[in-house]
């Protein structure tokens, strides 16, 4: 069976550990993940990394540090993963769900102010497939009625919009480094902060509300309770094994960008025939290879695919079900039919895109797809 996904190991990563454990630190904010937050900030322009356990950690964080209260409205896209509004559903805010665009499951930015109300705290984007959202007019309609913008970047790492890399241009940014991801650490995450506002009460939040991170460089002649929070902090073996991937982003990145193209180039036939949809880049986008996907015509016709592909020792996976369609939210949701959501829903599939995802195996990928729609 070829798998949906195979993290891929650059060989560096136990070395690496190997070396965190030889410190004799090796509970977090050490050498690694301070290697970590300095290639990051170089690298993208991010303004303050934090290394997190995961994106879903990042995104309580965020909620933390936004000070939402219950009755706070947030709006996101319904088409998302249940971490992006669980952070706030936590911390007791009522969740505006949007719809998506018709040509890619990005949330519809020009749907955005009409769901705007007195009691809209934050707009959560999420840069689905690591394809960037129309982040200029979001950041006009967030600036233009006092909002905060958190961008869910967990797909996001080295994509950018109109030359910016995402997670740099809203007020606050999450990422995953999970095992799917395009670089990873088995379960990971990263916060960050591009308003300055937010960067010391960040420190304070993810050591647990202490301010231990301003007492160990000496800013502070001790540490103590000030302010809420929680264990939001990564080991160094996570960041080592992190760092080993974050040596070779160039490499994995040109390998996964040209399996997709060599999906785009094979498929193009059956899209030309309307028999499903290619992925649409918006030209303000980039694309960082983190998934392929077709858009099949039908619920029917999906499920049909993938029993196909299943015989053909292809595991393929359709992707999240609409929130607002959910059997936690399904009841409270008020709003309307989201109706680009629901297409996703029914119609999405994703197709195996990893590192050693071997031509030969990708060629036979392809010819069983088009086998189906002959």
């Amino acid at each position: 069976m070829i798998p949906f996904n195979k993290p891929y190991l650059t060989g560096k990563e136990v070395h690496y550990i190997y070396q965190a454990v030889s410190t004799g630190k090796i509970s977090g904010d050490g050498l690694f993940t301070k290697k970590c937050h300095a290639l990051f900030e170089q690298d993208f322009g991010f303004r303050k990394c934090l290394l997190t356990t995961s994106c879903t950690d990042a995104l309580e964080m965020c909620a933390l540090l936004l000070n939402i209260q219950p009755g706070d409205e947030v709006i996101m896209p319904s088409y998302t993963f249940v971490s992006t509004a669980n952070a706030f559903v936590l911390r007791g805010a009522n969740i505006v769900f949007a719809d998506s665009m018709g040509d890619n499951p990005n949330i519809d930015a020009t749907k955005l102010e009409s769901l705007i109300s007195p009691k809209t705290k934050a707009i959560v984007v999420v840069h689905y497939a690591g394809i960037a959202c129309d982040m200029e007019s979001i950041m006009q309609i967030a600036n233009k009625h006092q909002l905060f913008v958190v961008e869910d970047a967990a797909q996001a790492i080295d994509s950018y919009f109109n030359g910016r890399a995402l997670g740099s241009i809203g007020h606050l940014a999450a990422f995953s480094f999970h095992e799917t991801k395009n670089i990873q650490c088995g379960e990971g995450g990263m916060l960050v902060i591009n308003d300055e506002r937010f960067a010391k009460r960040a420190e304070i939040i993810r050591e647990k509300g202490t301010n231990r991170s301003a007492f160990f460089r000496g800013e502070v002649d001790k540490y103590g309770w000030v302010d809420i929070g929680s264990s939001f902090l990564p080991s160094e073996i996570t960041a080592a094994f992190l760092y080993a991937q974050l040596e070779n982003l160039q490499d994995i990145q040109q390998k996964r960008k040209a399996i997709w193209e060599r999906y785009f180039e094979g498929l193009r036939g059956l899209e030309e025939a309307k028999k499903i949809k290619l992925p649409q880049i918006p030209t303000y986008a980039t694309n960082n290879a983190h998934m392929f996907y077709i858009v099949c015509r039908s619920l029917e016709d999906r499920n049909g695919l993938i029993a196909h592909l299943k015989e053909k020792q292809v595991l393929s996976v359709f992707h999240y079900l609409s929130l607002h369609r959910s059997a936690f939210y399904a009841e409270r949701y008020q709003g309307p039919a989201l109706k680009n959501c629901d297409l996703y829903s029914d119609c999405l599939l994703r197709l195996p895109l990893y590192y050693e995802l071997s031509m030969e195996d990708q060629a036979g990928i392809i010819k069983a797809i088009q086998a189906f729609y002959a």
